[in-house]
């Protein structure tokens, strides 16, 4: 039996790649091809756009497959959504929908767009918006360049940013937001019901999240006095308590921890002040609590 799962292709398609590696999943793929081959022979890939995941597994063409919050929505998919991934292709923060203007565009609400029109990609999700307001406007698909439409164009766009830089470099101001969307690890109803594949998905969902947790964490091991560990243990912080083990010395003890990669370089120092010795660090794939 084999689990068919979509994965995005473009943008994110790097950084997915490399989030499933770190879990335990090598994808190969050729250069002019969209399929996807696996070390784990139970699992078999495709890379389409996001834009058109969710409808695929709603229909059950995939088992299962990664995409936006934001895509689930505007496809009005009922799909089981197994997992959030807090991961981009250029920050770990949430991608964010926004209405945005002109700079010297007299917008200032979302009242102001009464009769306006907007382009977007996101078309169902900006009239739900506009609904939810009691605004009647009409919104275009855009089929991309959307940052440039306005105010030539049309009077608003609803566009996508992690940053905010395009905005600005486009010279556009943000009305309002309308959603902060995350990647989802997301299944089909039918194939969510099979023993099987449910397992499958759930244990993919595991080590994809193990994979998350270990981003920008190391871990880091020594060696000291039995006599200075409560001062070795002072200067650490641990996600619970460190793992301290006795050496073949009686004297000495072995410590170990998971710390954030950022904090290693103030924490050395003092460890050695504290009396630790034989320090190492090493790189992590995966954190399961």
């Amino acid at each position: 039996m084999k689990l068919k799962i979509a994965l995005p292709k473009g943008s994110l398609q790097e950084a997915t790649l490399a989030l499933f590696g770190k879990a335990g999943y090598q994808f190969s793929i050729s250069s002019r091809s969209y399929y996807l081959s696996c070390d784990d022979e139970e699992l078999d890939g495709m890379l389409i756009r996001a834009q058109e995941i969710a409808r695929y597994v709603e229909d059950g063409v995939f088992d299962a497959g990664l995409t936006g919050k934001d895509w689930i929505l505007e496809n009005r998919a009922e799909v089981v959504e197994v997992l959030d991934l807090c991961y981009s292709k250029q920050t770990a923060r949430p991608a964010r929908w926004v209405l945005a203007v002109s700079e010297s565009s007299p917008i200032r609400s979302v009242k102001d767009l009464e009769g306006k029109r907007i382009a977007t990609e996101v078309v169902n999700l900006t009239q739900d918006y506009l609904k939810s307001h009691g605004v009647s406007a009409h919104v275009e698909f855009s089929w991309g360049a959307t940052e440039v439409k306005t105010p030539d164009l049309v009077d608003a766009i609803v566009d996508i940013t992690e940053t905010g830089s395009s905005l600005r470099a486009n010279k556009l101001r943000v009305v309002a937001e309308l959603l902060s969307t995350t990647p989802r690890l997301i299944a089909s109803q039918k194939s969510y019901q099979d023993p099987w594949k449910r397992q499958k998905i759930d244990n993919l969902a595991l080590l994809l999240k193990g994979a998350l947790e270990a981003e920008g964490r190391v871990g880091l091991k020594l060696n000291c006095p039995s006599a200075r560990l409560e001062e070795v243990i002072k200067v650490l912080p641990a996600m619970k308590n460190p793992t301290i083990s006795q050496l073949s010395d009686p004297n000495w003890v072995a410590v170990e921890t998971i710390l954030h990669e950022k904090e290693v370089r103030h924490i050395i120092p003092l460890l050695r002040q504290a009396g630790a010795r034989d320090l190492f660090e090493y790189p992590l794939n995966k954190v399961i609590p």
